[in-house]
């Protein structure tokens, strides 16, 4: 549950899947009384305020056309917010790789862009979604959102006695979010004669839209500034997923595209040593040369622990939990009914 005190929020990207669904979620249950979607998009907002239930929470509903590229906009946005969420990201591994500027601007000129406004405007916590690509980033998007994470976190050292505070969550893939393999080989199967798969030993983390939504709600609780945040997840195969979408048809494989991984990390191995437990999952802490005595001293009363239980990365093809064929095929029936 969302601290009581917290009673004004913006999400950046707002109008994304993770953004509704995180407004859908204080909506229903905190005592958030204003609520700021923030995005680029107009036609995404005019879609959400005509959706009947933010239809019914209207009267606590704020929408702001805004880049986080526009540091002056986000000033004039953040004005009397309590929590920011920043959600918003350029997230597509080939066109970031296309348009590397683009995805650098919005990445990590726009993190610090928020990073600013918030000091600024004496948010009091900042949380920011970063993803599995950030950890020992090979292609140009995980490299941005590594820097983003980075400067989020080097944050908390500027404040300069402020109420601010930085922290950010890192998770794996949002199961049948938009552009992922669920939805594409969903929508393609039919016309395939098999399903083309870069390697067949590829592996993913994986967590649900809902799944997501918690995790995020349980650190904005916990944060105390400093923290990046990794919860404990399931991996599973890429030829599972085929399999659970129709165990008839066959497999090419077709060759790993540029940028891409065979197994997912959320943990290096260099993270091990300020790597702690907490009770919602893992907390990886500052380098000692930027922990500063805040932090320190919240370690003690925040319940965090070394976390032992790792021996090496958290990678998702040496995971110790996996999802099966039949859960599988049992989450993708969810989602095409969209219950999931």
């Amino acid at each position: 549950m969302i601290s009581k005190e917290i009673k004004s929020v913006l999400i950046t990207g707002g109008t994304g899947s993770f953004g509704k669904a995180f407004a859908k979620r204080l909506l229903q249950d905190t005592s958030v009384e204003r609520l700021v979607i923030f995005s680029r998009d107009e036609l995404k907002q005019f879609d959400m305020q005509s959706d009947p239930f933010f239809m019914e929470h209207a009267h606590r509903l704020r929408y702001f056309i805004g880049d986080v590229r526009d540091g002056e906009r986000l000033k004039s946005a953040f004005n009397s917010i309590n929590l920011v969420v920043h959600a918003a990201a350029l997230k597509q591994v080939v066109a970031a790789e296309y348009n590397p500027m683009e995805a650098i601007k919005t990445n990590v000129l726009g993190a610090q862009n928020v990073v600013e406004a918030a000091i600024h405007c004496k948010v009091g916590k900042v949380i920011a979604l970063s993803t599995d690509k950030a950890a020992a980033p090979i292609n140009l998007y995980g490299a941005t959102k590594l820097c983003s994470d980075k400067l989020f976190i080097a944050a908390n050292n500027i404040v300069a006695g402020g109420p601010t505070r930085f922290s950010v969550v890192r998770y794996g893939n949002v199961f049948g979010s938009r552009g992922s393999i669920v939805p594409y080989f969903l929508q393609h199967k039919d016309q395939w004669e098999s399903f083309p798969v870069t390697d067949d030993a590829m592996t993913r983390f994986t967590l649900s839209l809902h799944d997501g939504v918690e995790f995020v709600m349980k650190c904005t609780h916990q944060m105390h500034g400093g923290e990046l945040f990794v919860p404990r997840i399931p991996s599973y195969r890429i030829v599972d997923i085929c399999a659970a979408i129709d165990p008839a048809k066959p497999i090419s494989i077709v060759g790993i595209r540029p940028g891409e991984k065979i197994h997912e990390i959320m943990i290096t191995t260099a993270d091990l040593p300020s790597t702690f437990e907490w009770a919602g999952g893992f907390a990886i802490m500052p380098p000692t040369g930027i922990m500063n005595q805040r932090i320190v001293q919240s370690m003690a009363t925040a319940g965090y622990v070394k976390a032992d239980s790792l021996k090496a990365e958290y990678n998702s093809g040496t995971n110790t939990e996996w999802i099966d064929v039949p859960t599988l095929s049992q989450m993708i029936q969810e989602f095409a009914k969209g219950d999931l």
